[in-house]
């Protein structure tokens, strides 16, 4: 019997936390209570510099950290450079609720933004401030956090909602730039578990290039030939652009054998990924695969060389069981 084939991703596995007994963890009620806090006082400095108002202190009731609730100019918010792109319709919808009720019940979590940008950054609450601008609102109420790494743990917290993998993938990669500009000196494998996984790097720079790739065929591959490093991320970026260079050169070849086959009249929805499947190499390999630079030209040089001649459409008709093509990015 085949050896298991291990994965070469390094990716921290996600654990259900154990429920707990009841009410034996965290602070009560009076202990999440804060007069003042000296790691408070630097944010609530930059607050009312940049016109906002607090009007709360308190410890969080889990981890006890500390935190302010305040009240930010409008203006002075702007969404974190790594988030989803604005849906028109969601913020239209939610102005006209909050319009509707005349309240604002929801406050965004707001962290202050780099000293070049100024102001604060909100890494979950773009629509909600969309829509508060929308109505010609002054203000928004906030919960803001001392720690600018809160950012990067939205992404590890934000579950309510599942991404596609385009989604997934251009959040991944604009949260890695902006941790080179917050501190490219850093480990890459110290932000394992905020970006999730390393091929979605790698795939969101490719979706910065060709935005209509289609990743879903090739994440089955990356996902199993790379792994975060510890090498600082300022370095570390350059392997995923140069794995991302080589993935579109991929793809340009397997567009190609694809035009091929629609040429000899095979029909189905599932042509490219028949063919990447065809020149994977991994589905030989036993033991360690290899890396996933010398996987890759493995493919594109296959895929240049695919023979469409001997494809039959009983070869396509078992490809099925996936998300077709079209939906695979």
């Amino acid at each position: 019997m085949a050896t298991k084939k291990k994965a070469a991703s390094k990716t921290p596995k996600r654990r259900t936390p154990r429920k707990q007994k009841a009410e034996s963890a965290g602070l009560t009620p009076i202990e999440c209570v804060v007069d003042s806090d000296p790691a408070l006082t630097k944010l609530e400095q930059t607050i009312e510099e940049e016109g906002g108002a607090v009007v709360g202190r308190y410890k969080d009731p889990l981890g006890g950290h500390p935190m302010l609730f305040a009240v930010l100019p409008t203006a002075k918010v702007e969404p974190t450079p790594f988030q989803r792109d604005l849906s028109e319709t969601h913020h239209k919808r939610l102005a006209e609720v909050i319009e509707k009720t005349g309240r604002y019940l929801d406050p965004v979590i707001a962290i202050t933004a780099p000293k070049n940008v100024g102001g604060f950054w909100t890494p979950n609450g773009r629509h909600r401030l969309e829509a508060m601008r929308r109505l010609g609102a002054k203000a928004i109420t906030a919960l803001v956090i001392p720690t600018r790494e809160v950012a990067w743990q939205i992404l590890a917290l934000n579950t309510e909602k599942a991404h596609n993998l385009k989604e997934r993938s251009l959040e991944v990669v604009r949260i890695y730039r902006g941790l080179l500009e917050e501190d490219d000196a850093r480990p890459e494998s110290s932000f394992a578990f905020y970006l999730e996984d390393p091929a979605l790097v790698t795939l969101g720079v490719c979706y910065e290039k060709n935005p209509r790739f289609a990743g879903g065929a090739y994440h089955p591959v990356l996902r199993r030939v790379e792994a975060f490093v510890d090498e600082p991320i300022g370095d570390a970026i350059s392997h995923h652009e140069k794995l991302a260079a080589l993935t579109l050169e991929v793809e340009e070849k397997v567009v190609a054998a694809v035009a091929k086959l629609r040429e000899r009249g095979l029909l189905s929805p599932y042509l490219r990924s028949f063919v990447v499947a065809r020149i994977n190499p991994l589905r030989w390999i036993q033991g360690d695969y290899p890396p996933a630079e010398k996987v890759l030209t493995t493919m594109r040089d296959r895929a240049a060389k695919f023979n469409a001649e001997k494809v039959r459409q009983e070869d396509l008709a078992r490809m099925g069981g996936g998300a077709p093509d079209e939906e695979s990015a």
